[in-house]
């Protein structure tokens, strides 16, 4: 077959403060940088989901024609201008045709200045040029919040399996295989889609441990002969629209078979609701608890500092945990990485060994956040390029601009000029601070850190300081959720709450 292979990544947080723009998918913001035609094919060797297609592909000896691949860091809602230039590339070459099949890498959850969802908008247009019969295949993130037309549009969608993410790549190389099982048949498969009742917490979600473990365990069971495929998504629980939360599906060229799958898997995920909830520190909690563990400690304590997760709409650079480190007496702690283009470049233009006076960080405009007003010392600058070494994005260079690490009492901080979340060793490297040696470990990330960090780790916390992300969903201004969905599992519906307030 000749393929066709674009993608297009983003995972929007429509409460967050900043949104993503043209720039955000040029630089890639922790995702590999925007490529085009022949350069989308170096990432082959990049734990991305076209990554793998692509090997997949071209070892069953089919011909790929790339298009384009943009992701950036999830953020408000995607600029009506970066949707519309990137999505019409892809248009364009599928316009033009001389291709048997379509391949597309999008993450599920893109909600734009114009329309709820993203990828739905973007596969019926491509459907308005392909017509019904040609073979559409998409991969997912596992936070998609799937829609109605998503299912509609394409021929088969599949979600990744772990979170922390270190199955991407296994993800398009899942889609290559059932277009391979699309195209031999020769007829389309059955779908099966069911929607939970209730929002899941980030944080519950990670895949290392139940229920997320144990619901996964069930999906891969569920896949025999005559069930192509089956995926959950837990969703991404900071997309104001109705179509928000967790999803399952399932494929086969049987309805019954896809049905029975579904209905399975739905079943587990509706008997555990309970289970998926989380409990989370105050900052001060957290602080106290990472001191007095780390006394005793041979390897870090690390603090998720997860609702200032730039990978879930945060801008990195709330300062909630490092004044709970201060003011709690921490000592060989390190944070980062503080996402301050001012500061970073002030540290530059003093030098190492120089102090600065400077107010870091507190620009999200966060209740109860505000700019660390101190004088620092610079203990070292770099040009903020690194290879990311970890589980995720293993071997693709990272970019973080200026970077410096500033020293204030017995607290670390790496700041940077580009913003992107800690799911990886070297983005502390990049800054001087060797992760292993430091007793505590503030992190601006929820779950995606556990793929690196979780086994330097003594102990790990979940703290919830001030951030633009609520970690809990209970806690964000929800406006157009569907009415009966409940906020969090075991909470109060979406239209009770609205009740309450009215």
């Amino acid at each position: 077959m000749k393929i066709l292979i674009a993608g297009f990544q983003h995972e929007t947080n429509t409460f967050a403060p900043t949104k993503a723009t043209y720039t955000s998918f040029v630089q890639g913001e922790g995702f590999p940088p925007l490529a085009r035609g022949t350069d989308v094919m170096a990432l082959r060797d990049v734990n991305v989901p076209i990554g793998g297609f692509i090997k997949a592909a071209r070892t069953n000896g089919h011909d790929l024609i790339p298009v384009i691949w943009a992701g950036a860091s999830a953020s408000a809602h995607v600029t009506t201008d970066a949707f519309e230039r990137i999505g019409a590339e892809i248009l364009d070459a599928v316009a033009k045709g001389g291709f048997d099949a379509i391949y597309l890498d999008l993450h599920g959850a893109m909600v734009t200045e114009q329309f709820d969802d993203g990828e739905g908008e973007l596969l019926e247009r491509v459907r308005r040029i392909v017509g019904d019969r040609m073979p559409v295949v998409v991969s997912l993130d596992l936070h998609a919040n799937v829609t109605a037309r998503m299912v509609e549009h394409a021929s088969a969608l599949v979600a990744y399996r772990t979170y922390p993410h270190v199955d991407m790549a296994e993800t398009g190389e899942r889609a290559a295989w059932i277009l391979e099982q699309l195209v031999a048949q020769g007829r389309p498969l059955h779908c099966a889609f069911r929607r939970a009742p209730f929002l899941i917490p980030v944080n519950g979600m990670c895949t290392l441990v139940a229920p997320a473990s144990d619901m996964y365990g069930t999906l891969a069971a569920l896949e025999a002969k005559d069930v192509v495929s089956v995926s959950f998504a837990p969703g991404f629980p900071a997309a104001d629209f109705p179509e928000c939360g967790p999803t399952v599906w399932a494929y086969s060229f049987s309805q019954d078979e896809a049905n029975r799958a579904a209905d399975a898997l739905y079943s587990k995920l509706v008997g555990d609701e309970a289970q998926w909830d989380v409990p989370f520190l105050s900052p001060d909690e957290a602080a106290q608890e990472a001191v007095a563990v780390s006394r005793a400690a041979t390897k870090p304590v690390i603090i998720a500092d997860t609702q200032d997760n730039p990978g879930v709409g945060g801008d990195s650079n709330t300062m909630g945990m490092v004044r709970a480190l201060l003011r709690n007496g921490a000592t060989q702690a390190a944070v980062g990485v503080i996402w301050d283009a001012e500061v970073a470049a002030a540290a530059h233009r003093a030098g190492v060994g120089a102090r600065i006076s400077a107010a870091l960080g507190g620009r999200s405009g966060v209740p109860g956040d505000a700019p660390l007003e101190a004088v620092f010392e610079v203990e070292h600058l770099s040009d903020g390029r690194f290879r990311f070494d970890g589980p995720m994005l293993n071997g693709m260079q990272g970019e973080l601009g200026q970077v410096a690490c500033l020293r204030i009492e017995g607290v670390r901080i790496a700041v940077s000029a580009i913003k992107m979340q800690v799911f990886d060793r070297n983005l502390f490297r990049v800054a001087g601070i060797e992760p292993e040696q430091m007793k505590i470990l503030v992190l601006k990330s929820s779950v995606h850190f556990r793929a690196d960090f979780e086994a330097i780790a003594d102990t790990i916390l979940v703290a919830k300081a001030p951030g633009p992300m609520a970690a809990d969903p209970v806690d964000l201004p929800w406006e157009r959720l569907h009415p009966d969905i409940r906020v969090r599992p075991m909470g109060p519906s979406f239209e009770s709450l609205r009740a309450v307030a009215l």
